[in-house]
């Protein structure tokens, strides 16, 4: 098996967002392309430019986003009980 190094846990809060905005827009997008063409020859040619163009713009957004999103997270969950008190 190949071993793979890991990032440092620091860059965890630029890897979720960068790996969820990668998926997020690619099934978004697939399903937004194959609505509008189907699934035809031009589907395989438009899809890969409207999911770069959707990434684009939701990588960033996520990044100035996902403080607020947590903040409201916080508001409408509880937090986990403490162990050992």
């Amino acid at each position: 098996m190949i071993a793979v190094r890991k990032l440092p846990a620091r860059y965890a809060p630029i890897v979720m967002p960068f790996v969820l905005s990668i998926l997020m827009t690619a099934v978004v997008s697939v399903i937004s392309t194959l609505r509008s063409l189907g699934a035809t020859p031009a589907f395989l040619a438009t899809w890969p430019g409207a999911w770069g163009l959707s990434w684009l713009v939701a990588f960033p957004t996520l990044l100035v986003v996902l403080p607020l999103v947590r903040r409201i997270v916080a508001c409408l969950v509880a937090s986990p009980p403490q162990q050992g008190r």
